[in-house]
């Protein structure tokens, strides 16, 4: 199935169902008012669901209408919780020779993961707002997972069946406001702005053979103001989201609608390009000891697609521009 949250105005939006090739929608509403109330109760939900979905991909569904990815939310607009890791190696490694930092022990047999904010999700198409260019602007293409709730020590194993939805991401930073974040200790806070997703989420049987192993084997092809930026696969996670969701569940349970994301896609293979501006520095300096490129400037504009091997639409694009913010509160 592939669902989206309508904006009506609400801050949960209403939710939909979109069709496999995201030309038509339905309102869901009268069987999950939104994403989350879906989730929470997704298994009484899920056959009608599926049953309306079905009738919608053979287009003999009354109500449906063009769907309209301006028209949406991020499809869960706000999250209990928002974690987001660090699995593709390649990225770290890079970050350690560029700036010359110590390996982070033990990087390889246990996932690296923070505690973001998740009250204040943008959708694919919205104005990303910021106070400063300064900042250092950086865009971060991502995949990510949304669970029903799991309980405390779930296994890797286990946690596969929980997966419902599988979603793309941009993890918005702030490159100039980390560094001190991250000695403190303390954070991510300043340094992440709202994350923003693509118009759909899916669940994991949309990917077909793109999904296994608890990872998306699909390339993240991504455009800096109309130019290509890089298109690294996302099969090179080191730790699967199935290990990730082991991870956090390790202490304590995991609340349905929780989402984790994967980090920055990236590969070792440097032909294919990055997926945030970060690592595009990280290769200058290595190279050339010191960065040739920039961070976004307000107006740039930043797009993400992943689609299937046949060129087929899965999320549907993520397409947004970097905007200067409005004045303070008073």
């Amino acid at each position: 199935m592939k669902l989206a949250t309508l904006d009506d105005g609400s801050r949960d939006g209403r939710l939909l169902l979109v069709s496999r090739d995201l030309a038509q929608a339905v309102d869901a509403a009268d069987i999950a008012p939104t994403l989350q109330a879906a989730v929470d109760h997704w298994w009484s939900v899920e056959a009608d669901l599926r049953s309306r979905y079905d009738a919608l991909n053979r287009g003999s569904l009354a109500g449906a209408f063009d769907f309209d990815p301006d028209r949406v939310m991020a499809p869960l607009p706000r999250a209990w919780q928002w974690l987001d890791g660090s699995c593709f190696l390649s990225h770290g490694e890079l970050m350690q020779r560029a700036f010359n930092l110590d390996p982070i022990d033990g990087v390889e047999t246990t996932p690296l993961m923070y505690q973001g904010a998740g009250d204040d999700f943008l959708g694919a198409r919205q104005d990303i707002p910021l106070p400063s260019e300064a900042h250092g602007i950086d865009f971060e293409g991502e995949f990510a997972v949304l669970v029903d709730e799991v309980p405390m020590g779930c296994t890797a194993e286990q946690a596969l069946g929980h997966i419902r939805l599988v979603l793309q991401v941009n993890d918005v930073s702030l490159r100039a406001l980390a560094p001190r974040e991250m000695k403190t200790g303390f954070g991510f806070v300043q340094a992440k702005s709202s994350s923003s997703f693509a118009p759909v989420a899916v669940t994991p049987d949309e990917l077909g053979d793109a999904w296994r192993d608890g990872r998306v084997h699909l390339p993240l092809k991504v455009e800096w103001n109309g130019q290509w930026f890089g298109h690294p696969h996302g099969g090179a996670m080191h730790f699967g989201f199935h290990q990730l969701i082991a991870h956090a569940a390790l202490t304590r349970r995991l609340t349905a609608g929780t989402i984790l994301g994967s980090g920055t896609v990236s590969n070792a293979d440097r032909s294919v390009g990055s997926a945030c501006i970060a690592e595009r520095r990280a290769i200058e300096m290595i190279a050339q000891g010191a960065p040739a490129t920039g961070f976004m400037r307000f107006g740039d504009r930043v797009r993400m697609e992943a689609r299937h091997s046949d060129g087929s639409v899965l999320f549907g694009a993520i397409d947004q521009r970097v905007v200067q913010a409005g004045a303070p509160c008073a």
